[in-house]
């Protein structure tokens, strides 16, 4: 086994994560952490490196986690990873045009490999990627309205360490963090405009962060949600985005 491999969570962590009350309520708080650093102006960069580490925390027996997205040539590229062999392995894909993650992001689909040494859909894939350590995967769209911007993927260094319950989880996880990256982009757009229209973007996306809190934290889809910050806003005498700002910054306080 390869030593570039990071350990895995501690058991007690992996026994908690994988409750699904308890899964929600750390997506509450992992959302809650990355609203907060749009509202300080931290750059997307930061961000997707906290979405990583972040699955690492919450996906047991997860010893590396990347993120693929486009980059401005166009090209598929790691934009975030916790370690060289998750990049390692991510090259590997991007070199031959094939694997779970890149399936996963064309498919918009879960993707789950029980073990690599002997799963047969991407041989020259699988084959290297278990020479760094790699021997389990799995891979989710991160699907924004009708968009896919990319995957993100985690990988466990032994066989069979994904279930249906890991595979709930990173998807709840992926389109939380979808909506985040969309937004995030609209905020380095709303850079480029002036005025009115940059404040009506940052309206958008805080709304938008408050939405992916409420969906996670009350099991319900995001019209659902929006509707709970409508009538909230109308119960105070407020607008959406006023509680939408308040939602966001006092859970972030609150999960400190």
């Amino acid at each position: 086994m390869s030593s570039d491999v990071p350990s895995s969570a501690d058991a007690s962590s992996v026994e908690d994560v994988v409750d699904p009350d308890v899964a929600a309520d750390r997506i509450v708080a992992a959302f809650a952490r990355m609203s907060g650093l749009f509202l300080s102006a931290e750059t997307v960069s930061t961000a997707l490196e906290m979405v990583t580490s972040l699955s690492v925390e919450m996906v047991p027996h997860t010893v590396g986690a990347g993120i693929t997205l486009l980059n401005s040539e166009g090209h598929r590229t790691t934009t975030a990873a916790t370690d060289a062999v998750v990049e390692r392995a991510d090259d590997i894909q991007y070199q031959l045009g094939a694997g779970p993650c890149l399936t996963a992001w064309a498919d918009r689909v879960v993707v789950r490999v029980d073990d690599l040494a002997s799963d047969e859909r991407w041989p020259m894939w699988s084959g290297p990627a278990t020479e760094l350590g790699l021997l389990s995967s799995l891979s989710a769209p991160l699907v924004a309205g009708t968009r896919a911007l990319g995957a993100i993927k985690v990988y466990a260094a032994q066989p069979g360490a994904y279930t249906e319950r890991e595979e709930h989880l990173l998807s709840m996880f992926s389109s939380q963090a979808a909506m985040l990256l969309a937004g995030m982009r609209a905020a380095e757009d709303a850079e480029r405009v002036t005025g009115r229209i940059a404040d009506s973007l940052r309206g958008r996306e805080v709304t938008t962060l408050a939405k992916g809190i409420i969906m996670a934290r009350d099991g319900v889809d995001e019209r659902a949600a929006f509707l709970i910050l409508a009538h909230t806003a109308r119960r105070q005498g407020s607008t959406v985005r006023r509680v939408a700002e308040r939602l966001a910054m006092s859970t972030v306080r609150h999960r400190r």
